[in-house]
């Protein structure tokens, strides 16, 4: 998925050992997605607002980790079982001791299911602020446009993201494509109250994310 969190003020990850995979349950889709219109996002627990920004703070490697999510109305066209399907995108900028850590792009598009789906990321890692790595960039179609790292994975399809009523024992991989990106989520609970300096909220997901990345600890996010 998206850069990790720390563990955070709105959407907390902590480490989880011995967690054990439940079978998936009816409402992750299966088959290939059909994308009517891609750009209509209406699902609970991804929504997309055009512009919207989100802000989270925590700490990281003992130094303040400040995540800002940024909206764009700018939209990217992807080629898909012969389809030409747009994708919103989402760009997501963090900041470790004040100092510029990585800037993704991250696109999304939501199938006629209500289910959200992944088109992949151009991420650029930083260091004393000048770009150093593009690490776990990947795109459906590969890369494209000049702009792309020529380093960026080809996927050959998107990765199902949100489903569109996640339930407890749901299985989906936000990202599957081995050696660069990999995760497995597992909804634990739901129907969880939570509040945090945005507000409170009800009917909240908790996820447990597990890879087979070697040195990548499992994260539980709500």
């Amino acid at each position: 998925s998206m850069a990790k969190a720390p563990v955070l003020l709105i959407v907390a990850a902590a480490v989880v050992a011995g967690a054990s995979l439940a079978p998936a349950r009816a409402s992750v889709p299966v088959g290939t997605p059909v994308f009517t219109n891609p750009l209509v996002i209406t699902n609970t627990y991804a929504p997309f607002a055009d512009e919207a920004i989100k802000v989270f703070k925590g700490v990281k490697d003992g130094k303040p980790d400040l995540i800002i999510d940024h909206y764009l109305t700018e939209t990217r066209d992807f080629t898909f079982n012969s389809q030409t399907i747009s994708a919103h995108i989402l760009e997501e900028i963090e900041f470790i001791g004040g100092e510029i850590e990585e800037i993704s792009r991250n696109h999304f598009a939501q199938a006629d299911n209500g289910a959200l789906y992944y088109f992949g990321e151009i991420v650029n890692t930083f260091t004393n602020g000048q770009i150093t790595g593009h690490e776990g960039s990947w795109l459906v179609g590969g890369p494209t446009q000049m702009t792309d790292p020529p380093t960026t994975a080809n996927a050959t399809a998107p990765t199902l993201f949100m489903p569109a009523t996640p339930e407890k024992g749901d299985v989906f991989k936000q990202e599957d494509l081995l050696p660069v990106v990999d995760e497995t989520d597992t909804v634990q609970k739901v129907n969880l109250r939570m509040a945090v300096p945005s507000a409170r909220y009800t009917k909240v997901i908790q996820i447990l994310e597990t890879s087979r990345i070697p040195d990548t600890p499992p994260e539980v996010k709500w």
